[in-house]
């Protein structure tokens, strides 16, 4: 929320309306400013476009105006998932991915009475129980919507025990698997939400048969985990929060992380970069992260810049 205008306390005029530049600047509603743009293009790869301010095509050009040509919108349920696959036909920097988030499927499953937040942020109107019917439904629609050329993922699925407790966990896990099967029939990334629940998650995945391509979004282990990760050619998308100042056991896991594996993204409009945390975020502020992340690998941004783009094109095949 913008602060309230005010009157200068040291004999001055009063501020202009609003507040002034100074007020709206420290506003944790204002967007940060554009920062210096990357001298090598790369790709936001993972964002939330029907989430954040303004229409798609600014936010589109605002990340152009830095050096992010590409970004991948993700859904996390079947409102969401038609309009990433619509938008991603629409706008030829778009990509998409489509999945009912992990707290999304036991909310199908079990209702919601109260109509709580599900992973994606927002609040939704309350459901009565659909039963694994209304589960099977659901996901008969994101195979249809994965088969799309538009669509390059499946995605953003997985397991969240921080939001769900254990009456949800096992449609949770149904849902996990069933995404895991969609995504191998069509050839798509799987893209793996992973939250507090990493042991499970790559029990899972052992146990289905993980498909080529999986992207953990926002990745969220240690640097043991990575090296698992690394031993069976998955992808560690690093997010915003990589710059937080308690994140060092994601600086440790980046550090350790195949360079031909690593991507970045902003789970916009989550997760804004140092030294804008708790602003809204958004795919043009991807050059702080990477810059960062730069900085932890010991490398030059532009030789991060390049690697990133061609390992979030190899993981989305575009």
């Amino acid at each position: 929320m913008a602060e309230t205008a005010h009157t200068s306390t040291h004999g001055g005029a009063p501020a202009a309306p609003g507040g002034g530049k100074r007020s709206a600047d420290r506003s944790k509603d204002a967007p940060p400013p554009l920062p210096e743009p990357l001298r090598v293009a790369v790709a936001d790869s993972h964002t939330h476009l029907d989430m954040q301010r303004g229409t798609v095509d600014e936010a589109l050009a605002k990340a152009a105006s830095v050096g992010v040509t590409t970004v991948v919108q993700v859904g996390c349920d079947l409102a969401g998932s038609r309009w990433a696959a619509e938008t991603a036909a629409a706008h030829e920097a778009v990509w998409a991915t489509v999945a009912l988030h992990p707290n999304e499927a036991p909310r199908i499953v079990l209702g919601d009475p109260e109509g709580n937040e599900t992973g994606g942020g927002r609040p939704r109107p309350a459901r009565p129980a659909g039963g694994d019917a209304a589960l099977d439904e659901a996901l008969a629609e994101i195979d249809a919507l994965a088969a799309l050329p538009q669509v390059r993922g499946v995605g953003e699925t997985g397991l969240d025990y921080f939001r769900t407790g254990p009456e949800g966990m096992a449609a949770q896990e149904l849902s996990f698997r069933r995404h895991i099967d969609i995504a191998k029939r069509h050839g798509k990334a799987l893209v793996i939400h992973d939250r507090e629940a990493h042991d499970d998650v790559l029990r899972v995945l052992d146990e289905e048969g993980a498909p080529e391509t999986v992207v953990f979004h926002c990745y969220s282990g240690d640097a043991a985990m990575a090296k698992v990760c690394a031993e069976h050619g998955y992808y560690l998308s690093f997010a915003g929060n990589v710059t937080f100042k308690n994140a060092q056991p994601l600086r440790d896991a980046l550090a350790v992380a195949p360079l031909d594996r690593v991507l970045v993204e902003t789970d916009a409009p989550f997760l804004t970069p140092m030294p804008y945390r708790g602003r809204p975020n958004a795919p043009y502020l991807i050059p702080l992260t990477l810059r960062a992340m730069a900085d932890v690998r010991g490398i030059g941004e532009d030789e991060l810049a390049t690697a990133v783009a061609a390992n979030t094109a190899r993981a989305f095949g575009y």
